[in-house]
């Protein structure tokens, strides 16, 4: 699998305190599903492409293969993926409570669409549209970097509740 290297000395400091970023409310939807009910651990097993092209579809979740985190519930493709899931939230949940990476970088809380991913050093990161993606991907490390020092302040505000820019929130399948 392709994982996009962050190559900046202190930013492994940075990422360090990602456990952190699990303390404020976790961005949803209209449909109640933490990341749209698309199944997060699914993203890790997804071929990566290179940073200025697109990611591949997310994969939607099931709405009979659930489980609770961060006081929300997300959905699994798989009995196996909602397993991974369970054993470590941690690892797959997206940073920031599934606020748009780019948005907390220049310091708020907007949403993040579930189809504009990246996993960097092992965490999933979403954005909020195409245009953001390619501002965020023109400096992911120092984003990341400046990201980590805001979301310190931020956390403990509310999530947001603004729509994801033209984004149909599909309810899991099942």
């Amino acid at each position: 699998m392709n994982r996009f290297p962050l190559k900046l000395a202190g930013i492994a400091v940075a990422l360090t305190m990602a456990s952190s970023a699990f303390a404020g409310d976790q961005y949803l939807d209209p449909t109640g599903y933490a990341v749209s009910g698309f199944d997060v651990v699914a993203y890790f097993d997804l071929e990566q492409n290179p940073v200025g092209t697109a990611q591949p579809e997310a994969v939607p979740g099931d709405k009979d293969i659930t489980s609770t985190y961060n006081g929300a519930k997300f959905a699994f493709s798989t009995e196996a993926n909602k397993a991974k899931f369970d054993a470590n939230p941690e690892k797959y949940a997206p940073q920031y409570d599934g606020h748009c990476a780019y948005g907390v970088a220049k310091g708020g809380k907007v949403p993040g669409n579930p189809h504009l991913w990246r996993i960097v050093d092992d965490k999933l990161y979403l954005n909020i549209t195409k245009n953001v993606v390619g501002f965020w991907e023109e400096d992911i490390s120092g984003n990341i970097e400046l990201a980590q020092g805001n979301w310190v302040g931020i956390e403990a505000d509310p999530a947001s509740d603004r729509a994801i820019p033209q984004f149909e929130s599909p309810a899991p399948v099942n």
